[in-house]
């Protein structure tokens, strides 16, 4: 799967403190910051979390900081994806206000079918919005995760959508984009492993 497209000036290759220049090592620097913000948010996840954007910002800061300056902050380019334009990055703090308001603060349901079609909503309008300039799709596949334990629920088998199903969970965040979110609530309910 492709990289983003951004504006002409900027490569494939994001400019980052650790001075990589190959694809891989930042794949595997990306790699590992996700890995230790899953292992530290998960230690620190109590009943009392609240999942808010500070929340946010602060899980993307704390997975990509030792990589990336923008970690933990709102992209400031437009970026498009296989021909998908993300919304404009000047509109990104209202959106994600917004987000959070209609979003966030509804509280995570104890019914396991109710929680998984808020986590899909949730899941696919952040995915819609694309804050962040990368690291979106880890971002929230994480902060799914952690409602659902925090629930007492088993996380997500992510591992599932592969190169054939990619097409269909991109076609689920467009969808999302429109308001409509039972394709991404389905293919949420088909991740659980219960």
């Amino acid at each position: 799967m492709d990289k983003y497209r951004a504006s002409a000036h900027e490569s494939e290759i994001l400019p980052n403190l650790l001075g990589l220049t190959d694809a891989a090592a930042i794949g595997l620097a990306e790699f590992e910051g996700f890995l230790r913000a899953d292992i530290l948010l998960t230690e620190d996840l109590t009943p009392a979390t609240k999942f808010t954007l500070k929340y946010l910002l602060d899980m993307h800061r704390l997975a990509l900081d030792h990589l990336y300056t923008f970690a933990g902050r709102y992209r400031e380019v437009n970026i498009s994806k296989g021909g998908f334009a993300f919304p404009a990055a000047r509109f990104l703090p209202a959106s994600m206000q917004q987000f959070e308001q209609e979003w966030l603060h509804k509280p995570l349901p104890t019914d396991q079918n109710d929680l998984l079609d808020l986590v899909g909503a949730i899941h696919g309008e952040l995915l819609f919005i694309h804050p962040f300039r990368e690291g979106n799709g880890r971002t929230a596949r994480l902060l799914a995760n952690l409602m659902l334990e925090q629930q007492g629920h088993e996380r997500l088998r992510w591992e599932i959508i592969d190169e054939t199903a990619f097409p269909r969970y991109v076609a689920a965040v467009q969808q999302s984009g429109l308001g409509n979110y039972a394709p991404m609530q389905t293919l949420i309910r088909s991740l659980y492993p219960g």
